[in-house]
């Protein structure tokens, strides 16, 4: 495929999901009004859309194209569970990040404490908007069986075993005030980032009739990708350009981070991040059905420079 053809399909399929990401957001009324107001400034700041995007490419790998409507409100809860990770890793007590996305940060205008409650806003409402989609389904067997197990899954990822099991082994090594090593930074790694990535992958197809290996098959996909991923986050904030990324560059050698970058250096990163992509790339060819555009996917997002 060729870049100006892939770029332009990237823009189209990132633009679906979010049509379908934003359909699920209340326009919220009453004393609660702002937080739904603080919600949807950070839902609807845009971002590459990654994870809905990807749940809804895995669903089509093995559901054929049938019956898309059952994987959308698991791709709006899987935005919402991401946006609210931001929202709260911008926090002073967090990273204190006042930019993202080109935009001032979730609490730099509504405040910290609005913030922290538009997280947490966020969170609820995909486990909301998954239970009722699961109850609308009621009488659907077979619907019922899949959803459920892909609340599990989405659960578990974003949890204590997790993402958030991730972002507590950050700020933990953080608060030593010296460099973590390797297999700590790796541990961040695979559950900050990759399980997040793990979560849409998993998920697309078990709603979309996978069988258990090939379940599995993308969990290690998104363990890769999501390492690879996150290395070329470390080393485009040594190389990138704020304008380019939209939050400040070298916030990891202010805050004193350990990255994969600090302790390989840029060259041996830059490998890191192909041999795990490639890594990815193998286990996707073993996949049913056309999996060109995944595959192209995965390039993009581990060769970007934004």
């Amino acid at each position: 495929m060729k870049k100006e053809e892939f770029t332009g399909l990237l823009e189209e399929r990132a633009k679906e999901a979010e049509r379908i990401v934003l359909s699920y957001l209340p326009k919220g009324e009453g004393p609660q009004a702002k937080v739904y107001e603080s919600m949807a400034y950070s839902l609807e700041s845009g971002g590459k859309r990654l994870r809905p995007l990807l749940m809804l490419e895995s669903y089509r790998l093995f559901s054929q194209g049938q019956k898309e409507e059952w994987v959308h409100p698991f791709m709006a809860a899987m935005e919402m569970i991401h946006t609210y990770s931001l929202i709260h890793d911008d926090l002073p007590e967090m990273d204190n990040d006042e930019l993202r996305r080109g935009r001032p940060t979730n609490h730099i205008v509504f405040g910290e404490a609005m913030a922290l409650l538009a997280g947490d806003g966020l969170l609820n409402l995909a486990f909301e908007t998954v239970a009722d989609a699961l109850q609308q389904h009621a009488e659907d067997p077979v619907y019922l069986s899949r959803g459920i197990k892909a609340f599990g899954i989405l659960s578990k990822k974003a949890g204590c075993d997790g993402m958030l099991g991730g972002q507590v082994a950050d700020m933990l090594a953080e608060a030593k005030g010296e460099p973590c090593g390797e297999k700590e930074l790796l541990f961040i790694h695979a559950h900050k980032t990759s399980a997040l990535l793990q979560a849409p992958l998993m998920i697309g197809a078990v709603m979309g009739g996978a069988s258990e290996e090939q379940v599995l098959c993308m969990e290690r996909i998104g363990y890769n990708l999501g390492l690879a991923f996150q290395i070329q986050d470390d080393i485009l904030d040594v190389t990138g350009s704020q304008e380019k990324l939209g939050k400040p560059i070298g916030s990891d050698e202010k805050n004193a981070k350990s990255t994969y970058v600090s302790i390989h250096g840029l060259e041996k990163a830059g490998k890191k991040v192909k041999e795990l992509s490639d890594l990815a790339e193998r286990e996707l060819l073993q996949l049913p059905g056309d999996t060109q555009f995944m595959k192209e996917i995965f390039s993009y997002l581990t060769e970007r420079d934004y």
